[in-house]
């Protein structure tokens, strides 16, 4: 048994990864302050005595004793981090300074929940970990973008300055049961948009891609790289290197639906990615031959009868 502290646990990856390091026999302290987080998501994990839940902001230092710590805590969807962009940058910035200094005085093994943000509007397709992105430092999306690369830049140098056992992942876009129904992601407005009944509105043509990782495909990789020995730092790549227009994702999900909801075109916001795509060749070698497992359509089903029961029961 390992004590593992997950900073936004009570997010939606943050949720699920506590639940999995408890059925693996973990004792786990779940770190959140609520702000895009929700009490309800590990609310059924209360009754485990393995479990701690703690409201706390990493922008203020915290001390536990711990072998391992998964640092998540970072609003991730724009209608979130956009909200207050100076708290997100400092959640990313002084959140990894207070953590990095919490595993270098217990000694604990750290994972840097890193994002295919890092890579911005990309000049390079798919993205190999070398690429080093073409990000607007001063763009509406910054606050989020260029706190993660500040991020990643800290976990480095405290690897080389203070020997802090490091791991750096970079997730690509994920989706699942979990999701807050109404946080900007594309995923989500789409699924919730067609189970209303209203126009699904598409940025720009629509012709834009992404690729979608099921959340279950996510955890894995996050615990496998944590796993890794301490040669093995990433950053990798952590996604489904299945590339899809929204175009085609918009029609996947009326057609799992039955929605006659219509597509409606509206301005592409600045600084969106044209593509994305990852290249996991590196997750692929080190993390035990890991990739994605589950298919877009089925992780759609699961997602999509997810926030029909919300909606059956009235809780959005």
């Amino acid at each position: 048994m390992k004590r593992v502290l997950v900073t936004g646990g009570a997010g939606f990856i943050g949720s699920q990864l506590c639940e999995k390091l408890l059925n693996d026999g973990h004792e786990v302290a779940c770190l959140d302050n609520f702000f895009s987080g929700k009490k309800q998501k590990v609310v059924h994990l209360m009754d485990n005595p393995y479990f701690e839940l703690i409201r706390h902001d990493v922008t203020h230092p915290y001390y536990i004793e711990v072998d391992e710590i998964y640092n998540l805590a970072c609003p991730a969807s724009p209608v979130h981090y956009q909200y207050n962009p100076i708290k997100t940058i400092k959640t990313s910035v002084m959140g990894a300074i207070n953590m990095l200094g919490l595993a270098k005085r217990v000694k604990a093994k750290i994972l840097q929940a890193s994002t295919s943000e890092v890579y911005g509007d990309p000049t390079v397709h798919p993205q190999t970990e070398d690429y080093w992105g073409n990000v607007n430092p001063i763009g509406i999306r910054s606050c989020y973008d260029e706190g993660k690369r500040c991020a990643e830049s800290l976990f480095v140098n405290y690897r080389l300055q203070n020997d802090v056992r490091i791991k750096i992942i970079r997730i690509f876009n994920t989706y699942g049961p979990k999701m807050e129904p109404d946080d900007g992601r594309v995923v989500s407005n789409f699924i919730m948009q067609a189970l209303k009944g209203d126009d699904i509105t598409i940025f720009g043509d629509g012709k834009q891609t992404r690729s979608f990782q099921y959340v279950t495909d996510l955890i894995e990789g996050m615990t496998r790289m944590m796993n890794t020995g301490d040669d093995c730092i990433g950053p990798i790549n952590i996604g489904n290197p299945g590339e899809f227009t929204m175009l085609e994702l918009a029609s996947e999900i009326l057609d799992i639906t039955g929605s006659k909801s219509k597509i409606i075109h509206l301005p592409l916001p600045k600084d969106d990615p044209i593509q994305r795509q990852p290249d996991i060749s590196q997750a692929r070698e080190k993390l035990g031959g890991w990739e994605p497992k589950v298919p877009l359509r089925e992780g759609l089903e699961k997602t999509i009868a997810y926030f029909d029961k919300l909606i059956r029961e009235e809780k959005i």
